[in-house]
């Protein structure tokens, strides 16, 4: 991402969340016109009084910006601690304390670790740099994804450039600045032009926003301007404003949709257009309306085409408000496929449209007809894991009397009630895999969320508790696409196989066997796990060649299994440790190859004699018309793979559970990791989870005898 000119960014941890970065500065070399806009909420927090004080403005640095706390009612203190951390960066950047601005995000009611965020200031101020990633990533709170945005643009016959920043996970409520954003720019822009072109930008964007209807204390959006870009300044009403209005405007509207999609619990972005309004903001409104629907919001988690909640959401808030628009002659199309027109439902393909609403972004149309006007909405599905989230989000959480905040997510604080059902329906699965082995590839979503890391590390040691023996086998997912982005690099997977440059492999087993390796270790024996990491290249416990793509296709370092020493798993196993395995491999030429982890994991169940392989991915499972297969034979699942059904990702896997069944492993199972505690659910329940592929020898019969699960609810047996 190019850098707006003059304009430099860091991120570090400074003490409030234990582990990850909390702290983050974005700074200017040249002072900065500004603007803002804020939440108005009547609780706002310290930092946002402050800011609402002084914007628009001039003269302004740099903003400093902490997750974990929101420093939000605690009163004259809270203000107090937001000033000592402005002026402690103030004085580190060399700058007025009157150039600094704050924003915070988190719990709610706790002062500021002041002491802590004044002894990082220095360090911070040391750290900037023109990666914008490193701040994003700093004011994350329950979210996975890094939101960052840039547009070039033209001012004044010169280029020039904007890019943006936000946080946004739950509390994210359609009245104003909705989250917290910061957009730079080195245009030339009067603060009072920035002001009006901040706002246009946010009524286009942020303003549509609705995750869960709720607001937070902190909500705030600000926009600095250096002029850096030596270009004149931006008139009113001139072309080079237009143009730069509509950069900015596009910069907000890829942060909101980024905000949205990574909402909290959320599985699938929602988009909600209404169009033929009588007005523009009657049109929001509708579109904001169904958008916010809990029934909708349920319903496009569950893939679940009940299109008449769009129509009711739609016709509550048109007559609650007195809008002049008449919903049962609307039409409506979701995904694409018109489900309701002419005032009659159109009889649409209820499997078809149950497919394409498994698909990761969920777009409902409405098309009214007592106008011209339209308007997008833009938010995310209602999953159970929002409720979990929101239903224990104190309980879990402490705060010292520094300020400092850590949150406990394991199994072990579950209701108690949760754990007697579980525990009760796994007894007789846990006696009958004692002494089994169960590798389980870690991957996809539940690599992102602090709360799914730490619902998997419950699991696998409650599993090790139990008596099995797991192994994990883990990938690199969105963590290796981060490292090569931040680094000019650009990721590139090619049926289902990542294409690794030679430029590329020193980074992955720096991600990979470095730091995921050792994070995952770490939260592992956090649990008690006893958890040993090993690096594929470890006493050549994977060793592969070149792997050629189809038709004989350079994939890069990429390799392909020859051997796998299970030797030193089987020593850690005979020891009641838990192996954790990166995907890196020992070369016959000595060299690194990158090895598919869905092909490590298959070979690594085929030498351990593992009865269950395990996959965690970011879907429920194997889906056929929109639907999921609960239970598939292994010739079955050929035939689909052959011809066509199952493609991308989900193709690597059926590739690698087939091996796998060849091999001599028992069951496979596919699961969704994105569902809180599902490998436990998948394994030792009734029901299960996900999808489970059995061998063509061994029918559905005999599954008790082959160490599988008990046939489902409904499943004959």
């Amino acid at each position: 991402m190019k850098t707006p000119k003059g304009f430099a960014f860091a991120g570090m941890n400074a003490g409030i969340k234990a582990v990850r970065k909390d702290v983050a500065l974005v700074a200017s070399s040249l002072p900065c016109a500004a603007a803002g806009l804020f939440t108005i909420n009547k609780a706002r927090a310290a930092s946002v009084r402050d800011a609402a004080a002084r914007l628009p403005g001039d003269g302004l640095r740099a903003i400093v910006l902490n997750s974990g706390n929101a420093n939000a009612l605690t009163g004259p203190a809270g203000e107090a601690d937001a000033r000592a951390v402005q002026a402690a960066v103030a004085a580190a950047l060399g700058v007025p304390d009157a150039a600094v601005l704050s924003a915070s995000t988190g719990v709610i009611g706790v002062r500021l670790p002041v002491a802590r965020l004044v002894e990082a200031a220095p360090t911070l101020v040391s750290m900037l740099g023109p990666h914008v990633e490193a701040a994003a990533e700093a004011v994350f709170t329950p979210e996975a994804r890094i939101k960052s945005a840039h547009r070039p643009r033209l001012a004044g016959g010169r280029e020039g450039s904007i890019a943006g920043i936000a946080k946004g996970s739950g509390m994210v409520a359609p009245e104003l600045a909705t989250m917290i954003a910061v957009l730079v720019t080195d245009a030339t822009v009067s603060p009072a032009v920035l002001q009006e072109s901040l706002a246009a930008a946010t009524d286009a964007s942020f303003h549509n926003l609705v995750i869960d209807g709720e607001m937070s204390t902190n909500d705030a959006v600000f926009a600095l301007a250096n002029g850096a870009a030596g270009a004149p300044g931006l008139a009113p009403g001139s072309r080079e404003l237009g143009l730069f209005q509509d950069a900015l405007k596009d910069v907000c509207v890829e942060l909101a949709r980024a905000v949205a999609e990574d909402g909290e619990g959320a599985t699938k972005l929602l988009e909600v257009s209404v169009e033929g309004a009588p007005s523009e903001a009657i049109a929001r409104d509708l579109a904001k309306a169904v958008c916010g629907s809990s029934l909708v919001k349920a319903a496009v988690f569950g893939a679940d085409p009940n299109w008449g909640r769009i129509l009711a959401s739609l016709g509550a808030r048109a007559g609650a408000r007195g809008y002049p628009v008449d919903p049962t002659a609307a039409t409506v199309t979701v995904q694409g496929l018109t489900v309701y027109d002419a005032g009659a439902p159109t009889g649409s393909d209820g499997p078809a449209l149950r497919a394409r609403m498994r698909q990761p972004q969920v777009s409902l149309s409405v098309r009214l007809t007592e106008g011209t006007a339209r308007a997008t909405a833009w938010g995310c599905d209602l999953s159970y894991d929002y409720v979990k989230i929101n239903a224990d989000y104190m309980s879990f959480t402490s705060a010292s009397a520094d300020g400092v905040v850590a949150r406990d997510d394991r199994l072990a604080n579950y209701s108690p009630g949760f754990k007697r059902s579980l525990v009760v329906e796994a007894l007789s699965y846990i006696a009958r895999f004692a002494g089994t082995r169960a590798v389980i590839k870690y991957g996809g979503a539940a690599m992102v969320k602090d709360s799914l890391k730490a619902s998997f590390a419950g699991d696998v040691n409650l599993l090790r508790s139990a008596g099995l023996l797991p192994i994990v086998v883990h990938g690199g997912g969105p963590e290796i696409a981060r490292t090569l982005a931040a680094l000019g690099q650009k990721e590139q997977v090619v049926d289902g196989h990542r294409i690794t440059t030679p430029d590329d492999v020193e980074v992955l087993e720096m991600v990979v066997s470095g730091k995921i390796n050792s994070e995952l270790v770490s939260l592992l024996n956090q649990e008690k796990a006893q958890a040993v990491g090993l690096s594929g290249k470890d006493a050549g416990l994977l060793r592969a060649r070149k792997l050629l793509g189809e038709g004989g296709r350079d994939v890069g370092m990429e390799g392909e299994i020859t051997s796998v020493n299970h030797e030193l798993v089987e020593m850690l196993l005979s020891r009641a440790y838990v192996p954790v395995i990166s995907p890196i491999a020992l070369g016959e030429d000595g060299g690194s190859y990158n090895v598919n982890a869905d092909t490590v994991a298959a070979e690594m169940a085929i030498a351990l004699r593992a009865e269950k392989l395990v996959f965690l991915t970011n879907v429920p499972g194997i889906l056929e018309a929109g639907e999921l297969v609960s239970e598939i034979s292994q010739s079955e699942l050929k035939k689909k793979l052959e011809a066509g059904v199952v493609t991308g990702g989900m193709a690597a896997k059926a590739q690698s559970a087939l091996r796998a069944l060849e091999g001599g492993v028992k069951r496979v199972h596919i699961i969704d990791g994105r569902v809180p505690h599902g490998l436990i659910a998948e394994l030792f329940t009734e029901r299960g989870v996900g999808t489970v592929v059995v061998p063509d020898e061994s029918p559905a019969a005999t599954a008790a005898e082959a160490g599988a699960r008990l046939p489902r609810k409904g499943e004959k047996s």
